[in-house]
């Protein structure tokens, strides 16, 4: 158990070697030192006492809107979403998430059925260009009855001057928190509050980093992987058996792929949708390339429906009456199973529960992964220098044209 209502299961080396574990503790124990001289800014946003930018005049503002709508790329809106795909079964109002570049999804936006919306748009460096192109078409045909705030760093950006330009409010994006660390800051936290989601109790680091159970299972887990990074194991295939943990994944996904992937070292990580993909991608999983590792996201949270014996054949009798959870328990129990016998690495993650304390942890046992394989590969873990050359490229075609 990683912690209460989160079961952990490490299938990923058979044997590992102990100078890894030695190597990863020295990692984890530099790190801690970091983090208590308060070295890793971006950690005072994941304590209690971390002072949001935004007020509780704004959150009962925007509380009062029934559609919330966020507009942002990658980390800034990756961990709203998740947060809210994953406790949604708490969350009685309406959020819609704009991350990407769409006509479907710009007319849908622009609808009638959006009534008095609030937009949050959200760009760390404020320039955004995919983000600014939303906000233009949003803006332009929603002048009327809607909120517009706009979370971005405190400086001349092009966010800033179109916020004056509206009069619209700006909440500060700290400029040491990067966009894909800053679930528990303003960019996540606002979207949970108006969520009616209780912040504080995502907020765990402190009591996290110095539980031994914790900390056994994540410097286990970083040797591990650092272990099939030298084995040239590369692709990280996240499972999700659990369609609220489809957004974690693809959150988790950016956080590996922008803060490893760098001087020909890291993870090349794909969400795949189970059991759905039993029926695609699993013939290759089991018998194609031994270059995969495969990391297991379930949950105990599907008993809803049922299934009746009046429409089942004799032939599959064995699945009347069962539940969901029945059924996909089963599948993904069969792919534990099938991949320990292939000797093929993994490892799961079953959530007991679903709530605040359990997201945090997650959130906060990824992010140290993170650090702590950096670490070890000696890579900056909070750049993303190829992005960036993408980035001008992009405003040099524009400029041509």
């Amino acid at each position: 158990m990683l912690i209460k209502n989160i079961l952990f299961k490490n299938n990923l080396i058979k044997k590992i070697k102990l100078k890894n574990i030695l190597k990863t503790n020295k990692k984890f124990l530099e790190l801690k030192k970091d983090y208590k001289k308060k070295k890793i800014p971006l950690f005072a946003s994941f304590e209690k006492n971390y002072k949001l930018s935004y007020s509780k005049k704004l959150v009962k503002i925007l509380g009062k809107r029934k559609n919330i709508i966020l507009v942002g790329m990658g980390g800034s809106i990756l961990g709203a979403k998740a947060l809210y795909s994953f406790l949604k079964q708490k969350i009685k109002k309406n959020f819609f998430f704009q991350d990407n570049l769409s006509e479907r999804n710009i007319l849908e936006l622009n609808s009638k059925k959006f009534n008095k919306p609030a937009y949050i748009f959200i760009s760390k460096s404020g320039n955004t260009i995919e983000t600014i192109t939303n906000l233009n078409f949003i803006i332009k045909n929603n002048k009327k009855n809607c909120i517009n705030i706009f979370i971005t760093e405190k400086k001349n950006n092009a966010i800033t001057e179109i916020a004056n330009k509206l009069k619209a409010e700006i909440i500060e994006h700290k400029n040491f928190i990067g966009g894909r660390y800053s679930v528990m800051s303003e960019v996540g936290m606002l979207p949970a509050e108006l969520m009616n989601l209780k912040v504080n109790k995502f907020k765990n680091l402190n009591y996290l980093i110095n539980n031994k159970n914790f900390v056994d299972r994540l410097i286990y887990d970083v040797s591990c992987l650092y272990d099939l990074s030298k084995q040239k194991i590369l692709n990280s295939i996240i499972l999700s058996y659990d369609p609220d943990m489809n957004d974690l994944g693809y959150w988790y996904q950016q956080l590996i792929a922008e803060s490893l992937g760098k001087k020909g070292k890291g993870f090349i990580p794909m969400v795949s949708i189970m059991p759905k993909d039993h029926h695609s991608l699993l013939q290759l999983y089991l018998e194609g390339p031994k270059n995969n590792f495969f990391t297991i996201f379930t949950s105990r949270h599907q008993k809803k429906f049922q299934l009746s014996s009046y429409l089942i054949p004799k032939s599959i009798k064995y699945i009347a009456n069962k539940n969901l959870e029945n059924i996909i328990y089963a599948q993904r129990k069969a792919m534990e199973i099938t991949l320990a016998k292939n000797r093929i690495p993994f490892r799961s993650f079953d959530f007991l529960k679903k709530n605040e304390e359990e997201l945090g942890a997650i959130f906060t046992f990824f992010i140290l992964e993170t650090i702590l394989l950096s670490r070890l590969m000696k890579l900056n873990p909070f750049d993303q220098p190829a992005v960036e050359i993408v980035k001008q490229g992009t405003k040099k075609i524009l400029l041509k044209n």
